[in-house]
């Protein structure tokens, strides 16, 4: 009897229905990821560790881990987390004031935004994301008119709210921001009216504003973005190096494993401003062409969204959506000096461990909504392929019975 060979490929076929476009294509983000860390950071490495490939093995493993996350995820019914969804938003907020329990809280670079467990480190802000996704869409696929009475409102606004503030105290800005523009983009999805929205869009400006004049750090890191060129060699640093190597890279790029800028002089290279190398490594084209990756990817988020079996669905789909696109948009803003500096990373691509991990485990919830939306278009053809025979059947006798 002829042994069949392991396909990865052929596993998620014959294991799996729903949307594999979703998983070709995170699959693609995440291996051209691998490439471009181990690029990226291959000076850096060597001057942290003395190996080349520190970086590269550990996101091997964590591209391993989130794999298998994502597949085991695709496979559990997308309701089963509904009746979680408190329980996560209360997770959510032990672990971001974990962050500031004396030796719990890792400080690095004058922000606590991580937490040591063993040789791990977690950052509780990119799991409140995630977690928020899960409350919204509990909350409001419970009391679907929720947004349209002001306690509702403003009950989803002060979840929101509570997150981003706990955030802001690390201080991480970025994330905080991500979060408003998550609860944003899902308070839209499920029915809140435009002039609440651009209620609470001003009243987010003039806090932003606000906090940037309250903090001399803010205030230098937004006058270095207006112009970054004045400090080149202080708070406009990275912003200067980011664009030198996408000056440098052009249409084409200098190719792969070419870039100058890694060479120690562009920080993190490997993470926020991976996109910076990606551009002077492979170019305009090149970076053109991972951007239509990720359209087609928020495009297939949105298209399971509008497909999905019910409201829960719809606003999982949405969260995980417009979580993606809007790291997505941060990071190409910053690195191209289009706004300050911050810390987002581009989405499956930069390094980053649980965050590739929970980001694979998202995709693998997405998966699970198409695959729902399939079953359920599957019974609906079936009862209508059933009503169809019923009324033959009803016919044939009516007509028996004219014969006769």
């Amino acid at each position: 009897m002829e042994k069949k060979r392991f396909s990865l490929i052929n596993f998620i076929k014959s294991n799996n229905g729903g949307d594999l476009v979703i998983v070709l294509l995170v699959l693609i983000l995440c291996i051209f990821g691998i490439i471009m860390v181990f690029s990226a950071s291959y000076y850096t490495s060597i001057n942290e560790s003395g190996s080349p490939y520190a970086y590269l093995r550990r996101q091997l493993m964590w591209f391993a881990i989130g794999l298998a996350a994502m597949i085991v995820l695709s496979r559990i019914d997308y309701h089963f987390w509904l009746r979680f969804s408190f329980l996560f938003y209360v997770a959510g907020i032990l672990l971001l004031l974990a962050l500031f329990i004396p030796g719990v809280g890792i400080e690095i670079n004058g922000a606590t935004r991580w937490i040591g467990v063993g040789p791990i480190t977690i950052m509780p802000g990119e799991i409140a994301k995630i977690t928020l996704i899960f409350y919204l869409s509990g909350i409001l696929a419970k009391s679907p008119g929720l947004l349209r009475e002001i306690p509702g409102l403003i009950a989803v606004v002060a979840a929101a709210g509570i997150y981003a503030a706990l955030i802001l105290k690390q201080p991480n800005m970025s994330t905080a921001a991500t979060v408003i523009f998550i609860a944003g983009g899902m308070m839209l999805v499920a029915g809140a009216k435009i002039w609440q929205l651009i209620i609470l869009a001003g009243l987010g400006f003039a806090g932003g504003v606000a906090l940037i004049f309250s903090s001399e750090y803010r205030h230098d890191r937004f006058l270095s973005f207006l112009d970054p060129f004045a400090d080149s060699l202080g708070n406009g640093f990275q912003a200067v190096q980011s664009l030198l190597a996408l000056g440098t890279g052009g249409f084409l790029g200098q190719g792969l494993g070419k870039s100058v800028q890694k060479y120690l002089y562009l920080p993190e290279p490997q993470n926020d401003f991976i996109t910076a190398i990606i551009g002077e490594e492979i170019g305009f084209i090149g970076l053109i062409a991972l951007m239509f990756v990720y359209v087609l990817l928020i495009w297939r988020g949105c298209k399971a969204a509008m497909n999905a079996p019910d409201f829960y669905g719809m606003m999982l789909a949405s969260g995980i959506s417009i979580m993606i696109g809007v790291q997505v948009c941060i990071n190409i803003a910053v690195v191209t000096s289009s706004m300050p500096p911050t810390g987002v990373i581009l989405p499956f691509v930069s390094y980053g461990g649980n965050a590739l991990m929970l980001l694979m485990g998202l995709m693998g919830i997405l998966w699970n909504v198409t695959k729902q939306s399939e079953k359920k278009e599957i019974r609906l053809l079936a009862e209508q392929e059933k009503r169809t025979l019923e009324e033959e059947r009803q016919r044939m006798i009516r007509r028996t019975v004219r014969q006769r």
